[in-house]
């Protein structure tokens, strides 16, 4: 009778056990994407709070790897070069979406070197001014400056972007280049940084 009661509650209270939970399954993590400018600046600035709390920008450059081509306006990563007036210095940050080409994911920084200035047609800005993102910029390049127009003729040229202030424009410009650099390049256009308006067209 004893064993038959055992049994009883044994049997009760296996019923009354919660059902054990199957473990969920997680998301594959997502590839990493093609970055603007404006996100990557102001990912950088966080950190050159910390650096140099009176930090402006001075000069932003896209970055473009094998593993990771331009897309709309957008790159593997960006790297900016900020100023600081009251340290009389400036530092160079990285923001990249991928570890690949020498490049860290995430953010890295280089070390402080001088400045004294203005450098030739180039000065620093605010980083509020910085206000139009480059997928937008692109846009206004390839529609308002005949970008498009010059893609189609030449489809194997790449595009690369920077941002700069100078002394032609009263805000920080998008200077959108069909080639590596400004140096190599047969056409560029120029977009505000500011309200995202076509400027001018480099040929």
């Amino acid at each position: 009778m004893m064993k038959a009661s055992i049994l009883a509650l044994v049997l009760a209270l296996a019923a009354c056990a919660p059902a054990p939970q199957t473990a969920k399954k997680k998301d594959p993590p997502k590839p990493p994407e093609p970055v603007g400018a404006q996100k990557a600046f102001f990912q950088m600035y966080a950190a050159t709070r910390r650096w140099a709390p009176d930090a402006n920008g001075f000069q932003m450059q896209s970055i473009t790897t094998a593993s990771m081509a331009q897309t709309g306006g957008k790159f593997a990563g960006w790297r900016a070069i900020f100023v600081s007036p009251s340290r009389r210095a400036s530092r160079t940050y990285t923001f990249s979406a991928v570890g690949d080409e020498g490049l860290s994911k995430g953010i890295s920084q280089g070390q402080e070197e001088s400045y004294s200035g203005p450098r030739g047609q180039n000065s620093d800005w605010p980083i509020q001014a910085l206000k139009i993102e480059s997928d937008k910029a692109l846009e206004a390049a390839l529609t308002k400056g005949k970008g498009a127009e010059f893609s189609k003729k030449n489809p194997t040229i790449p595009i690369t972007m920077q941002v700069e202030k100078i002394k032609k424009f009263g805000n920080p410009v998008y200077r959108v280049i069909w080639g590596a650099s400004t140096s190599t390049s047969s056409f560029s256009v120029y977009v505000d940084a500011s309200t995202g308006e076509y400027l001018e067209t480099v040929r």
